[in-house]
């Protein structure tokens, strides 16, 4: 694990996970980007979602998401090349790599992945871009990304 005084301040807080560096909310993520001035957000959703759904607009930080699948649409076979893909973002080992998916299971594994191969702070961003459903069966409202009020766009 990189040393504590290597952390920001939104990493301070954050509890290990099994495998990776832990959950971080959509607002220590932004925290965290906004801090760490090689901190990366990997967006691991398909292509269709970031279409369809909208994706994390990091301009207001001088930042840019990067996009590289977990899984391979349509087939949803885990992308063979995701690790190779992620480190030609610029992610490196030792600085905070975020990533995102629709609701936080696809991040988390991509995180655990990441962790394996030397990524000693790859975060999962809990409740991803949308979150769970709330009670009209809809995405966005109740966690996630959206939820929180972050900036994002959609084309």
């Amino acid at each position: 694990m990189a040393d504590q005084t290597q952390r920001t301040s939104g990493e301070a807080s954050v509890a290990p996970g099994d495998g990776y560096a832990g959950d971080v909310t959509p607002t220590q993520a932004w925290s965290i980007l906004k801090d760490a001035p090689n901190a990366v957000l990997i967006d691991v959703r398909t292509q269709p979602e970031w279409v369809f759904v909208g994706v994390p607009d990091l301009g207001p930080i001088g930042k840019r998401a990067a996009f590289v699948p977990w899984q391979v649409f349509p087939s949803m076979q885990v992308n063979p090349e995701f690790a190779k893909q992620v480190q030609a973002t610029g992610a490196a080992p030792g600085e905070p790599v975020l990533f995102l998916c629709r609701s936080g299971a696809r991040s988390r594994a991509a995180a655990i992945a990441l962790s394996k191969l030397g990524f000693e702070r790859a975060y999962n961003v809990s409740g991803g871009f949308e979150g769970p459903h709330d009670a009209n069966k809809h995405r966005g409202a109740t966690d996630g990304w959206k939820a929180a009020g972050l900036p994002w766009v959609q084309d």
